[in-house]
């Protein structure tokens, strides 16, 4: 099992933001267990929280940006990165401003300021989803793709053609996380001329400089562009380097956009929520696509939990046999659904039924196509709640447990002769007065079949 993470202490960076130029202090701060990231706005009345979700992502022009009810969070994505790279699952991002300070453009100092405080454990599983299929988005519009695939660890591939002269196909690849910090980190943001102007001219990049964003020259500079640009970056002289770079910025790697477009989809798959065990490929990535594809992968991995088949070893002597949920259960043949029960604890409990074809409701449920009928699949995961109450008191051979309501209840599988029925019941809320709320869970083959909302009451029997 590894562990979920954190920082060990509070740790604060101050700069300018890329688009805003506006000051701004960030602190990251140590975080509970399955928080995520969060981002607090502690500029604004009642320091609004801002969860890095994918769902919240509201544009991705010049960056990644989320808003939550108003409140607005502005290129998040090398702050995200960071954190990945570091293997830090929980921490809370504190702003006083909507954007996270530029720095040099790429994810170093942020990384460097994790590692001087540190990274402790947390009493708490990390949950991982395990790719098992190809899952993929295309951007019809531009080509763009992103694909994910069974691996044996979390990689990346960034393949991006820019169609330039000055810029042309690059290629770049994370092995394993923990690379991230050596060979993708210091990867800086660029930017091409002819895109550097419409910037200027639309009042973006005020917190721009040459030391935060390399600029790949792709177009002949005018006069009237080369003072402006003067201008903007508040400098006397403006060269191109032999490379094709403004002034005399030196490369990092050969491939430092590649790595940086890599780096940007490490942030912005960051907003899943849920780390992945995979082999990401994304072909052209750009902050739309990417965070569409993570849009893509976090509903789908919130239909697989919701729908998530528990594994239990059905060969294992039970804790409570058919005699033993007798001994506790009013319920007799042929009424008595529940032939084991597994597992149980203060708050749940996990039983099973075997299904065969000597059950006298399939004589006319139906003549020729046996199904158990969903209302006897309900009653069969009360009993087991039922054996989860009971257990609550000293003398459940003295109580009868009644219905009191049941809620958003479906049946989404067939439940045939032959199958094994597992049930699992989880309390809602804690047993008061004899009155237990669970949810409850049906499954056979490998599937969901039924689920339910049930609510009893366990009364002592006169």
């Amino acid at each position: 099992m590894v562990k979920q993470t954190t920082i060990k202490s509070d740790i604060s960076l101050k700069g300018v933001g890329l688009h805003t130029g506006k000051e701004v202090t960030m602190t990251f701060k140590p975080a509970p267990a399955n928080n995520g990231y969060t981002f607090v706005r502690v500029d604004l009345e009642g320091q609004p929280i801002v969860e890095a979700d994918a769902n919240y992502v509201v544009n991705t022009q010049r960056g990644t940006n989320l808003e939550k009810k108003g409140v607005k969070i502005q290129t998040s994505e090398h702050v995200l990165a960071a954190f990945v790279g570091c293997d830090v699952d929980n921490v809370i991002i504190e702003l006083d401003a909507s954007e996270p300070p530029i720095m040099d453009g790429s994810s170093k100092f942020f990384v460097e300021a994790i590692e001087k405080v540190g990274v402790v454990e947390l009493d708490a599983e990390r949950k991982v989803y395990v790719v098992k299929e190809v899952i993929s988005y295309t951007d019809e519009t531009t080509g763009s793709e992103i694909i994910v695939m069974p691996s044996d660890d979390y990689q990346v591939t960034a393949m991006v053609d820019f169609g330039t002269k000055v810029l042309g196909t690059q290629n770049a690849t994370l092995k394993s996380i923990g690379e991230f910090k050596e060979e993708i980190a210091s990867s800086r943001t660029f930017s091409f001329l002819h895109e550097l102007e419409a910037l200027l001219q639309n009042g973006l990049i005020k917190g721009g400089d040459l030391n935060n964003a390399i600029v790949y020259v792709d177009k002949e500079i005018s006069p009237e562009t080369m003072e402006n640009l003067k201008v903007a970056f508040g400098k006397d002289s403006i060269t191109v380097k032999p490379n094709g770079i403004l002034d005399n910025l030196t490369l990092h790697y050969p491939n430092e956009a590649a790595r940086h477009k890599l780096l940007d989809v490490i942030g912005d798959l960051a907003l899943i929520g849920t780390r992945i065990k995979g082999k990401v490929i994304a072909n052209k990535p750009g902050h739309f696509v990417n965070t569409q594809f993570a849009k893509k992968m976090s509903k789908i991995i919130k239909i697989e939990e919701r729908n998530q088949v528990p594994v239990y070893d059905l060969h294992k002597e039970p804790l409570m046999d058919v005699n033993k949920i007798m001994s506790m259960l009013p319920h007799r043949p042929p009424f008595l659904l529940v032939d084991k029960i597994l597992e149980m604890s203060d708050n749940h409990v996990v039983g099973l039924k075997n299904v065969t074809m000597n059950e006298s409701f399939f004589v006319g449920h139906f003549p020729g196509a046996p199904v158990m009928p969903g209302v006897l699949i309900v009653e069969a995961m009360a009993q087991c709640g039922g054996i989860l109450i009971l257990s609550s008191v000293p003398d459940p051979e003295n109580y009868l447990t009644y219905f009191m309501k049941i809620d958003n209840v479906k049946f989404k599988h067939k439940v045939l002769p032959g199958d094994t029925l597992v049930f699992k019941c989880d309390l809602i809320s804690p047993i008061r007065r004899g009155i237990c709320h669970m949810q409850a869970n049906a499954y056979a083959n490998g599937k969901l079949v039924a689920e339910a909302e049930l609510m009893a009451q366990i009364v002592k029997n006169s």
